[in-house]
């Protein structure tokens, strides 16, 4: 028999052009030798590596969850404050040119005027005197996480001016801080929701696949049920039945218990099907001779050996969650105000002639977008990644 059949193919980027002896100690390069040595973990991190889009998608998630814990130093302005004078009031883009020439980043002051006519402010910027952008400085006070003060903020509006990047709502509220703390609310449903989606998707499809018979009869009735309904309805529905008198952060939490609730029924199915084939290898039935308990042989033995593709799989799962929290908010039986989500300020945006006016109140849509996408190719690059069968 050639020993060398049962050796695993090496990626090109760690074979050697010259032909090798596999059965030569002497033929193996030392990047060969790393790859032979390395962990599970460690070759999927090396495949992911090599997935650019992957890559890069993670990068920008990453700049988003800072929004999570940091909104409160990251946004100029408190979402809820309301500016009397700068209703529905345009984006403020900032700028380093001015005259032909660079500046420090600024933005152009404005002014508003009435229009009899139409009875709408009409807002003109006065391009002859730029104001700078501040920089981490001190500015209005907030309570971040609800117990620390403070007034630091890393961009701050300019002196006696105003700062709407993303311009305001009807009450003259700066969009671009709601989407700032709306990242807090729309990023954290998709991990919630999905935590309770794996725990429940690993325990049902667990027992299933693991013990079969008329248990895994049953589970799969109950998934094919769940299945067969529509998503977006059961959503509304159950969205629908939380008291109207619960509280934001109770609000929160029931929709992302609702979403979890209806998503594990994909994840148990891939399970099941994984852990059927898994208990028949010879490392199961050996644990099983050995005297090791149903459950030590699940979650010690044959989970961890595909946990990277739950990961792929659950990375996938996340982008649905956020999606159903934003149609929740925007049709107004999720959350909603003091309460800041994409979805909620997607609810401002609701009449198509304030849109077609206001087109900046579209806003939320950008970056909800930009989530999604990278979630996608994050997933796609895990799932490639995690792959033995692909090199």
């Amino acid at each position: 028999m050639d020993p060398a059949a049962n050796l695993p193919e090496l990626p090109s980027r760690y074979v050697d052009r010259a032909p090798f002896d596999p059965t030569d100690a002497e033929a193996l390069t030392p990047e060969q030798e790393r790859y032979f040595q390395a962990s599970q973990w460690r070759i999927i991190w090396w495949r992911f590596r090599r997935h650019r889009i992957a890559v890069w998608s993670l990068v920008i998630l990453g700049l988003f969850y800072l929004c999570v814990p940091f909104a409160e130093p990251i946004a100029p302005y408190d979402p809820n404050m309301r500016n009397a004078q700068f209703l529905y009031a345009p984006p403020q883009p900032p700028r380093i040119v001015h005259d032909g020439a660079l500046h420090l980043p600024f933005v152009y002051p404005m002014r508003a005027e009435l229009d009899l006519d139409t009875l709408r402010w009409n807002y003109i910027e006065d391009r002859e005197n730029p104001q700078n952008i501040r920089l981490f400085c001190m500015a209005g006070e907030y309570t971040m996480w609800g117990f620390i003060e403070g007034r630091f903020h890393v961009i701050c509006p300019p002196k006696g001016g105003t700062m709407f990047f993303a311009g305001t709502d009807r009450l003259g509220r700066d969009v671009f801080s709601g989407l700032v703390h709306g990242a807090r609310i729309s990023l954290t449903v998709g991990l919630v929701g999905i935590t309770i989606s794996i725990l429940l998707g690993m325990f049902f499809g667990g027992i299933a696949g693991y013990f079969g018979g008329i248990i895994d009869s049953v589970i799969m009735r109950l998934i094919e049920i769940l299945r067969s309904l529509p998503e977006l309805p059961l959503w509304m529905a159950l969205s629908a039945a939380l008291p109207v008198t619960w509280p934001p952060l109770w609000i929160y939490f029931g929709i992302t218990i609702i979403l979890g609730l209806l998503d594990w029924p994909g994840l148990a199915r891939a399970v099941r099907s994984k852990l059927l084939s898994l208990r028949e290898e010879d490392y199961a039935k050996a644990a099983v001779l050995m005297g090791a308990k149903p459950r030590r042989i699940i979650t010690r033995h044959l989970l961890p050996g595909f946990s990277s593709h739950l990961i792929a799989s659950a990375t996938l799962s996340v982008p649905t969650m956020i999606l159903g929290e934003t149609a929740l908010s925007f049709l107004n039986l999720g959350l909603q105000r003091p309460a800041i989500s994409w979805g909620v300020l997607l609810n401002e945006a609701q009449n198509i002639t304030v849109v077609t006016i206001y087109p900046w109140l579209m806003a939320p849509v950008v970056p909800i977008i930009i989530v999604v996408l990278a979630f996608n190719f994050l997933g796609d690059g895990l799932r490639d990644a995690a792959d033995p069968y692909k090199h």
